[in-house]
C-alpha cells in the first residue's frame, strides 16, 4: 500500500583485496596458465567491491550489488574460500552506535563472509527500490513485488546459510532470528502490494478478501518474529508500530470485503459482525498509516456498517453473531519468498572465466599425481637397471679393456671421452655448478625461516595478549588456525634437510673422481703420461674381442633407446579436465580415481611395456657379454696397471656426466623450490596480515570497553564476540587436493631423495586446516642415478611441536581507564 518499510544497509570498510587473491590465485594454479597475470581482472574486482559498497544510494545501486555478487559467486566456486586471508569488515546494519564507541562490527577473513554480507545489501537494496516505487502505475506495482519477494527470499537463503558460512557468533542482523523475521516482513509487504494491486483493478471481493486475510496472517507472524525479546531493541521505533497496524488494516480489510461478499448472499446478521469489526480495525490502523485506500474503506465501511443495521432493525431482524463465531476466511497466498537466483543477474562476463573450478582442478592435479608416480616408478625401475648394467661392465673392465689391447699410446675412445669433458668446460664448468649449489640452499633456507619467524611472532603475541586480557581475549587461538602452515613448513624443512644429504653424497662422488677429471680436462700429452703403453705382443683382432665390441655397441643403443623412454616417462600427461568438468555439471561430483583409471592405463600401459622389454633385453645382453668376456680374458691373458688407468679414467668420465646432470637438476629443483617457498610465504603473510587486522580490532573494542562507565547488568546480549571463524574440522574420510603419492619400493642403487609430488601450493581447508603434503616441483629427480638410500616415501607429518623461542618481550600492562589511542571510529 504505502509507508513499505525498508531494511537499512551495512557498512564494510576499504581493504585490499588484489594482492591477497593474487597470491592465492598463483599459489593454488601454478601448475597452470603460470604465465597469466589476473592483475586487471582482480583491478576490476576491487573496483566492483567499491562501487557495491560506498555507491549503494545511487540509481543503479542494485545493478552495482548484483556485479559484485555475481563474481564472488564465481570466484569462490574457483579457489578455496576459507584460504583468502582478506580481513572483510562488516558493521551491523541496525546498530546506530554510541557516545563511547563505533557501531557494533566483525571482521572475518572468509570470502564466505563477504559474500553473506552483500547478500544482505542485496536483499537490503531490494527492499529500498521496492519502498521507492509509486505503486500507481502496472509496472511499478509489479516491480514492487518482485523485488519484495526477491528480499523475503534472499533473507530466507541467508537465514539457513549464515552459520554455515561463518562458523561464529555473528552481528546481531545477520542472526537467524533477524533474518526470519526479515524475511516474513518482506514476504508480508509483497503481500500487501499484490492486495493494493487487487483493490486498485476492482477484482471480486471475495478474492480481495482471501488476499487481505493472507497479508494479516503473514503481517501476524511478521509480528511475532519481531517481537522476540532478543529482537526489539533492533528495529527502529516506528517499526513495530507499523507494523500492527498494517496488521490491524488488512484484517479490517478482509472483513470488510467479506462483508460485501455476505451483502451479496443476503447474510444480513454475518455482514454486520464482520462490519463491526472491519470500522474498529480500520479506525485503529487509520491512527498510524494514513492511506487513501485505508480511509475510503474505514468511511465506506462505517456506512455500509449503519445502512445494513437499520435494514436489520426494520426488515431482517437477523441476530448478529459474536465476532469468535464467525467462519475464518479464506486464504489466498500469492506471494512467495524467491531465493537467489545461480545465475548471474549482471551483464558482466566472469573476470575469472580462465580458471577452472577448485573441484576440477583438483581432481586434474590428483589424476596427474597419479600419472607422475607411475613415471616416476618407471623411472626409477629403468634407472636402477641401467646401474646395475653399468656395474656389471665396471666389475667387468668394460670397454675400457678392448681399448686397453691397442698397442701404442692412447685408444682412441680414451680421446673421444677426454673430448667430450673437455667441450663441456670441463672441471672449471664442474666447479661453477658446486659453487651455486650453497648459495641457492641458503636462499631457500632464508625463506623458509622468515615464514617461520612470521608465524612464530603473530603465535607469540597471541599469546601474550590472551595472558594480558584473560577470557576477553577470545579469539581462536593462533595453534588452532596455522597447523597446516606449520605441517608445510616441517615439510619443507625435511625436504631441505633431504637436500643437504643429497649434495653432500654429490661432494663425496666429486671428490673420488677429481683427479681423474683433472687428468681428462687436460692435454692428451698429460693424459697419455698416465696411461702404460699396451704390450706388442696383443692381437686386437681376434673372435672374443669382435664379439665384444660388437656387444658394446648393443649396450650403447640399449642406453640411446632408454634416454628415450625415460624422457617419454616425464613427458607423460593425462588430460581430463573436460571429463572432470563435464562429470561435476551432471553429478555435482567427482569421482577421480573412476575418471583417471582408464586414461592412466592408456597412457602408461605401451610404456610400460617398453620398459619390461628392455629390462628382459638388458638380462639376455649381460648374459652373452659375460660369456665372451671369459673367453677373451683367457686368449688375451692380463693387462695389469694399463687396464686399471683406463678403468679410473672411464669412471671419471661417466662421473662427470653424471654430476653435471645431477647439478643441473639440483639447481633446478632449488630454483623451482624458492618459487614454492615464495609462495608459501606470501600466504603466510597474507594470513599473518588478516590476523593483526582482526587483533587490532579486537584491542579497539576492549579499549573502548574499558574507557565506557559500567553499565547495568544487561538482559540481552548487547555486544558480539570478534573472533576469526573456527572451521569445521576436516572428514576423516575427505580426499586430499592430491592423493599421497606412494613410490614403489626401489633398491638404494636407484635411491630418490624426493617421491614425485603434486605441483601446485597446499590447499588446506578450515580451521585446523586439514593436511596436505607440501608440493615439489614436477618431474624432479635429482641424483637419482647416486647410491644413496633416499628414494624412499618421505616420513608422514609429525605432531606439532611448539616453537622453541625466547618468550615475547612486549606484553604491556592494561591501559589506564579513559585511556583510547584510536580516538572515535
Amino acid at each position: 500500500m504505502a509507508d513499505l518499510l525498508s531494511v537499512p544497509l551495512k557498512k564494510s570498510s576499504d581493504v585490499d583485496i588484489v594482492k591477497p587473491l593474487k597470491n592465492l590465485i598463483q599459489s593454488t594454479y601454478n601448475s597452470e596458465k603460470s604465465s597469466e597475470d589476473f592483475t586487471d581482472a582482480l583491478n576490476e574486482l576491487s573496483r566492483l567491491r567499491t562501487n557495491a559498497i560506498w555507491k549503494v544510494f545511487e540509481k543503479s545501486s542494485l545493478d552495482l550489488i548484483y556485479s559484485y555478487y555475481d563474481q564472488l559467486v564465481a570466484l569462490e566456486s574457483k579457489i578455496p574460500p576459507q584460504e583468502v586471508q582478506i580481513p572483510f569488515k562488516w558493521k551491523d546494519a541496525f546498530d546506530k552506535g554510541s557516545l563511547f564507541g563505533g557501531r557494533m562490527s566483525l571482521t572475518i577473513s572468509s570470502l564466505a563472509y563477504e559474500r553473506m554480507c552483500v547478500l544482505f545489501n542485496m536483499g537490503a537494496m531490494q527492499s529500498a527500490v521496492a519502498a521507492q516505487q509509486p505503486l500507481d502505475t502496472e509496472d511499478s506495482l509489479k516491480l514492487a513485488t518482485k523485488l519484495l519477494q526477491q528480499a523475503a527470499g534472499t533473507f530466507a537463503y541467508l537465514k539457513s546459510n549464515i552459520m554455515m558460512a561463518v562458523h561464529q557468533e555473528t552481528t546481531p542482523d545477520l542472526s537467524p532470528d533477524t533474518l526470519h523475521a526479515l524475511s516474513q516482513l518482506m514476504l508480508a509487504q509483497a503481500q500487501e502490494v499484490i492486495a493494493y494491486k487487487c483493490i486498485r483493478d476492482e477484482m471480486k471481493e471475495s478474492m480481495v478478501a482471501k488476499v487481505c486475510a493472507q497479508c494479516e496472517e503473514l503481517y501476524t507472524d511478521a509480528l511475532r518474529a519481531m517481537q522476540k525479546d532478543n529482537q526489539k531493541p533492533l528495529w527502529d521505533r516506528d517499526w513495530l508500530p507499523t507494523v500492527q497496524a498494517k496488521q490491524a488494516a488488512f484484517r479490517g480489510l478482509a472483513q470488510y470485503y467479506q462483508s460485501l461478499v455476505c451483502r451479496n448472499n443476503k447474510a444480513v446478521g454475518e455482514e454486520i459482525a464482520r462490519l463491526q469489526i472491519a470500522v474498529e480495525s480500520l479506525k485503529a490502523a487509520n491512527a498510524r498509516v494514513l492511506v487513501n485506500v485505508l480511509q475510503e474503506s474505514c468511511a465506506k465501511a462505517a456506512r455500509n456498517l449503519q445502512e445494513a443495521t437499520r435494514d436489520n432493525d426494520f426488515i431482517y431482524h437477523e441476530r448478529i453473531p459474536d465476532a469468535r463465531q464467525l467462519e475464518p476466511i479464506s486464504r489466498a497466498t500469492v506471494a512467495a519468498p524467491l531465493p537467489p537466483d545461480s545465475r548471474p543477474r549482471s551483464s558482466n562476463t566472469d573476470l575469472f572465466a580462465s580458471l577452472v573450478p577448485l573441484a576440477v582442478h583438483q581432481a586434474e592435479q590428483a589424476a596427474q599425481a597419479r600419472a607422475r608416480e607411475a613415471a616416476g616408478a618407471g623411472v626409477a625401475r629403468l634407472r636402477e637397471h641401467t646401474q646395475l648394467l653399468s656395474a656389471a661392465l665396471a666389475s667387468l673392465g668394460l670397454p675400457a679393456a678392448l681399448d686397453a689391447c691397442r698397442p701404442g699410446g692412447l685408444p682412441v675412445a680414451l680421446r673421444d671421452k677426454a673430448a667430450s669433458v673437455r667441450a663441456q668446460g670441463g672441471l672449471p664448468a664442474l666447479l661453477r655448478l658446486l659453487q651455486d649449489m650453497p648459495d641457492l640452499l641458503q636462499r631457500n633456507k632464508d625463506i623458509l625461516d622468515e615464514t617461520e619467524r612470521m608465524l612464530r611472532e603473530e603465535a607469540d603475541s597471541d599469546e601474550s595478549l590472551r595472558k594480558q586480557f584473560g577470557t576477553r581475549w577470545s579469539r581462536t587461538p593462533s595453534a588452532q588456525l596455522t597447523e597446516s602452515f606449520r605441517a608445510n613448513a616441517t615439510k619443507y624443512r625435511q625436504i631441505i634437510d633431504n637436500a643437504v644429504r643429497a649434495d653432500q653424497i654429490v661432494q663425496q662422488k666429486f671428490q673420488q673422481h677429481k683427479d681423474s677429471i683433472q687428468l681428462l680436462t687436460g692435454s692428451e700429452g698429460e693424459l697419455s703420461a698416465e696411461v702404460p703403453d699396451a704390450p706388442e705382443q696383443m692381437a686386437a683382432a681376434d673372435q672374443p674381442l669382435r664379439e665384444l665390441q660388437q656387444l658394446m655397441q648393443e649396450v650403447e643403443e640399449l642406453k640411446r633407446d632408454r634416454e628415450v623412454l625415460e624422457s617419454e616417462l616425464k613427458e607423460a600427461r593425462v588430460d581430463l579436465r573436460d571429463q572432470f568438468a563435464q562429470a561435476l555439471v551432471q553429478g555435482g561430483s567427482i569421482d577421480e580415481p573412476a575418471l583417471s583409471a582408464p586414461a592412466l592405463a592408456a597412457l602408461m600401459g605401451p610404456l610400460q611395456r617398453r620398459l619390461e622389454e628392455s629390462i628382459a633385453r638388458q638380462e639376455a645382453l649381460i648374459s652373452r657379454i659375460q660369456t665372451a668376456h671369459t673367453a677373451w680374458t683367457a686368449a688375451r691373458g692380463e693387462m695389469g696397471d694399463r687396464d686399471a688407468a683406463l678403468g679410473r679414467l672411464c669412471a671419471a668420465h661417466d662421473a662427470y656426466h653424471d654430476l653435471t646432470a645431477n647439478l643441473q637438476e639440483g639447481s633446478k629443483f632449488y630454483n623451482d623450490l624458492t618459487q614454492l617457498l615464495v609462495a608459501f610465504q606470501n600466504k603466510v603473510s597474507d594470513f599473518c596480515f588478516a590476523r593483526k587486522t582482526e587483533k587490532d580490532e579486537l584491542l579497539k573494542d576492549l579499549t573502548q570497553e574499558a574507557s565506557r562507565p559500567a553499565p547495568a547488568p544487561p538482559t540481552e546480549p548487547t555486544m558480539v564476540r570478534r573472533e576469526a571463524p573456527p572451521r569445521p574440522p576436516p572428514p576423516s574420510t575427505a580426499p586430499s587436493a592430491g592423493p599421497a603419492p606412494s613410490t614403489a619400493p626401489a633398491p638404494a642403487a636407484a635411491a630418490l631423495p624426493y617421491p614425485m609430488q603434486p605441483q601446485g601450493m597446499p590447499l588446506p581447508y578450515g580451521a585446523p586446516y586439514q593436511y596436505y603434503a607440501a608440493p615439489m616441483p614436477a618431474t624432479y629427480n635429482p641424483y637419482a642415478t647416486l647410491p644413496y638410500p633416499h628414494h624412499a616415501r618421505m616420513p608422514p607429518p609429525q605432531p606439532y611441536q611448539p616453537y622453541q623461542h625466547a618468550p615475547a618481550q612486549y606484553p604491556q600492562p592494561p591501559p589506564p581507564p579513559g585511556y583510547n589511542p584510536y580516538g572515535p571510529q
